[in-house]
Parts: structure tokens; C-alpha cells; sequence
């Protein structure tokens, strides 16, 4: 079986096999058991991970809350990027919702795989313009969506996290309170009944 880190490689940089094959040996396969961490705030990132299988959460404290920031499952990454590339104490925690299977690259070889992809540079260059335009189009719908339009558009590309993930979670991640959450779930579920 194809990994999902070999499938993203190829249809995300259309590199030919050869070169796909030579970035996908970076990456070396990792379990989590649900609730290990993979990052805990103020460490420095050690790995960029892959969600091969389950559910990551990525969340930081707050005034004493626990805010989520993001849920990654099959076919995303896990990192705090500016750990992992710059040496900076991690200011979120990588943890696992579910036992994981994770594809990860230290941050050696990371360093290595320059040396050993020439074309190495420009697919950095893409992989990191993909990850500012997907936290772009985030502060975009939080700041000009409403609470259920938020709601709305996160359900219409991730049903089945409704029913994976803790609720107050999801609540957390739209920028809403649970109890807010609730009272959409529960109009829409009225609505669609």
C-alpha cells in the first residue's frame, strides 16, 4: 500500500517518481499512542509529521484555557513551523486524539535533503506557500465569517470530525464558545431533521 505522504508528494510538487521516492525516504514512520504528545509547548520541534492514519490536535494554553488551533488528520502536516525551522521554543502542543500513524523527518534530515534533491530549494519554497495560504484563508473566514457560517463551511469539508472529535474542540478551533457550538449543532440538526 501507497503511503499518503508518497501520494502528496507526487500530486502536490508533480515530481517524477525518482524524486518523489528520494524525499518519501526522508520520512520515517512514527506511532502515537491517543493522548502522546509529538511537541509539548516550550520544547523546539524535533520533527515535521504526516498524518498517515488518526487525528493530531494542535493546541496552546490560554488565560488557563486550552485552545485548539487546529485538528489534522490523514493527509496533513504536524509541526509548529517556527520551532522546527527557526529554532524557537514551541509555543503549541502536537498531540494525538487517536493512536496515529505519522511519517516524520527529523529536523538532520531536513538539513539533508538539500544535498540530496537539488530541486530540493523551489519544492521548500512551494510546501511553505502552501502552509501561509491555508492560515491566510483561515484569519480570512475568522474575520469575515459569522459563528454559523464558520460552522457551515468547516462541517461541509470535515462531516466526520463531528462525530471523531470531542465537540468542545471544534468549538474551540471555529472561535466559539461550546456553548455556542451547541446551539448551532442543535439548529442544524433540527433544520436537516
Amino acid at each position: 500500500m501507497e503511503s499518503k505522504i508518497s501520494t502528496y508528494i507526487q500530486s502536490t510538487f508533480q515530481l517524477p517518481p525518482a524524486e518523489e521516492a528520494q524525499i518519501s525516504v526522508f520520512f520515517k514512520p512514527l506511532t502515537l499512542k491517543r493522548n502522546d504528545f509529538l511537541l509539548k509547548e516550550n520544547q523546539f520541534a524535533q520533527y515535521l509529521g504526516f498524518v498517515q492514519s488518526g487525528l493530531m490536535r494542535e493546541f496552546f494554553y490560554h488565560d488557563g484555557r486550552e485552545i485548539t488551533k487546529w485538528i489534522s488528520g490523514p493527509g496533513y502536516f504536524i509541526v509548529d513551523l517556527a520551532s522546527f525551522l527557526f529554532e524557537k521554543p514551541a509555543r503549541v502542543n502536537l498531540q494525538a486524539l487517536t493512536d496515529c500513524e505519522l511519517f516524520a523527518i527529523s529536523k538532520t534530515d531536513y538539513a539533508r535533503i538539500a544535498q540530496a534533491i537539488p530541486k530540493w530549494p523551489e519544492i521548500e519554497k512551494i510546501f511553505i506557500a502552501r502552509c501561509f495560504t491555508v492560515l491566510e484563508e483561515r484569519v480570512m473566514t475568522h474575520l469575515s465569517l459569522s459563528a454559523e457560517e464558520r460552522y457551515d463551511a468547516f462541517f461541509q469539508y470535515n462531516p466526520e470530525l463531528f462525530n471523531l472529535v470531542p465537540l468542545q474542540f471544534l468549538a474551540s478551533m471555529l472561535g466559539m464558545t461550546p456553548e455556542t457550538f451547541s446551539r448551532i449543532r442543535k439548529k442544524r440538526s433540527e433544520r436537516n431533521s
